[in-house]
């Protein structure tokens, strides 16, 4: 892998550069969660459930991924105590009933400067009608307040990671500020602790060739189940920050195919050792989908999140294409 000039070496010149291209960041309440829905999940048993996602809005991520765009629903500010308890009432009482919950706040949930540590028991308080929680978290700050969470819960609790890729080179130009060593460890200590991890891994991020994109898609998967998860997500690297579009002109970033998501989903499913799930947001969005076999083709990946079953391929007579 060759190094193309544009792109900053150091870690501190890549968090000025990644900010520095990014667009305006939307005006949001933070008396009030961005989104929020109910969405079936295969679970843990193979059944599928409903479970509650709540987007929560707090304080930006400290970490300056050159990859993410979540940082667009987030505020510059930490929120006084009260404020996430109440945007979970909000949401919930707009909800219809769920079976687990998801508190996803894009960035880490052990953040004390996202969420305020005094508002946990709150938090736990009202997630405690559910059998499960899952959060999220950057690996550098799973510690004592994940397993002091779980006894507030007294249920079972899930953390979701961004292990991103297992190649070591592409995932230190990621600007995660983390290596798979640190990642290992953080997925031990909440294995030592019963907390059962989920995996975020991305399929084709910039820095990888396009066609390696299969090949480490598979291996970060391998590395994911080898950690302990019992669940990947393979997300779709998307434009959409400003970054990544500058990558793009650079030549270090091409979006995946979706014929390329789909043997990713394919592949990971083979293994057989997890649930493995695609993430299908905004997918119908993707500039290279073929309008004629479009609808099937989102049906089929939504089918196996919820199978967890490889389902029959989609003809397509328009493009030629088969998935």
């Amino acid at each position: 892998m060759t190094e193309r000039p544009g792109y900053p070496e150091r870690p501190a010149e890549r968090d000025r550069w990644v900010v520095s291209l990014r667009p305006e960041r939307p005006h949001l309440d933070p008396e009030r969660p961005y989104a929020s829905l109910v969405e079936e999940e295969c679970s843990a048993s193979g059944a599928v459930v409903p479970v509650a996602t709540i987007f929560l809005t707090n304080r930006e991520c400290p970490w300056r991924c050159v990859m993410c765009d979540l940082w667009r629903n987030t505020l510059a500010e930490t929120l006084p105590a009260g404020s996430i308890p109440r945007q979970m009432d909000f949401a919930l009482a707009q909800l219809p009933p769920a079976k687990q919950i998801k508190l996803y706040n894009s960035g880490s949930f052990f953040d004390p400067r996202a969420i305020p540590p005094q508002d946990h028991p709150a938090i736990a308080e009202r997630a405690r009608q559910f059998e499960r929680t899952i959060v999220e978290c950057h690996p550098a700050l799973v510690g004592e307040a994940s397993v002091r969470f779980q006894q507030m819960l007294g249920r079972p609790l899930e953390v979701a990671m961004g292990l991103e890729t297992a190649h070591p080179e592409v995932l230190e130009r990621l600007n995660k500020r983390m290596t798979l060593g640190q990642f290992s460890a953080a997925a031990e200590f909440l294995h030592t602790h019963g907390i059962a991890l989920r995996v975020f891994v991305l399929v084709q991020p910039p820095f990888l060739r396009p066609e390696e994109a299969l090949l480490w898609a598979g291996r970060s998967v391998e590395f994911a189940f080898d950690c302990g998860a019992t669940a990947v997500t393979l997300i779709p690297t998307r434009a959409g920050n400003g970054a990544m579009e500058k990558l793009a002109v650079m030549g270090e970033f091409t979006p995946p195919s979706l014929a390329v998501l789909e043997q990713a989903s394919l592949q990971a499913l083979a293994m057989r050792r997890g649930r493995v799930f695609v993430d299908l947001w905004d997918i119908e969005k993707r500039a290279d989908l073929c309008v004629h076999c479009l609808d099937r083709r989102i049906e089929r990946l939504h089918r196996q999140n919820l199978t967890q079953q490889a389902a029959p391929s989609v003809l397509c007579d328009n493009c030629g294409g088969t998935s």
